[in-house]
């Protein structure tokens, strides 16, 4: 009689071992932390002879808030413009998980924020 059910380590080693889907979002207000954190990150893939796609520059948000010099109100009109730049990458890879661990942990530069999605290859 068979049963149903994998035993729990030989179906982690197969989750492990199917090939996935991976989208790295990284995104920082720093163009140059964020750029070399993106080529050390393809730079790793391509080691380990990985499928890479990117990474695809997203749209710049531009954050502005426009306020008044002035704290009391009174003088001539003068306005401050203040700006954050808000830069956006994705890296997309077709691997198994266990490759992308390795992969990302490279040392991130500050500022930079890594978002991994695994999406399983349909």
């Amino acid at each position: 009689m068979t049963t149903p059910f994998k035993p729990a380590a030989k179906a982690a080693a197969e989750e492990a071992e199917r090939i996935h889907r991976i989208r790295i979002t990284l995104s920082s207000r720093n163009v140059a932390n964020l750029e070399k954190v993106c080529a050390d990150l393809i730079r790793g893939a391509k080691e380990k002879q990985l499928k890479v796609k990117g990474p695809v520059r997203m749209p710049t948000k531009r954050l502005t808030i426009t306020t008044r010099k002035s704290p009391c109100g009174e003088g001539t009109n003068t306005w401050d413009r203040l700006q954050m730049r808000i830069h956006k990458r994705l890296i997309d890879l077709h691997s198994a998980a266990d490759v992308v661990k390795q992969i990302t942990s490279i040392n991130i530069e500050p500022g930079v924020e890594v978002e991994v999605t695994i999406n399983d290859v349909a």
